[in-house]
């Protein structure tokens, strides 16, 4: 998405965000997190990223989700909109 793309995109608005984090999050996380799907991607080397995927209901629930993994020690790699819910 570019910057335009969210220009009356709303404190309130439910969004499907991908979060991108350091590490092989097990799938029991995603209760943790909102119910957000969990995939993890392997790299060569040994290290793992794991991508997290869902709708969040607005930015509050994201900060939350954030505020988790940050008590967790787990280090945020990128937060990306994916796409507005309808509304």
């Amino acid at each position: 998405m570019n910057e335009n793309d969210n220009i009356n995109f709303s404190f309130s608005t439910p969004a499907v965000y991908q979060i991108k984090v350091q590490g092989a999050l097990s799938d029991d996380w995603s209760e943790r997190l909102g119910g957000l799907q969990i995939s993890v991607s392997r790299k060569k080397k040994g290290s793992s990223i794991s991508i997290l995927t869902g709708m969040i209901i607005d930015q509050t629930a994201l900060s939350g989700i954030l505020n988790a993994l940050y008590d967790s020690h787990i280090t945020v790699l990128s937060v990306n909109l994916m796409k507005e819910q309808d509304r």
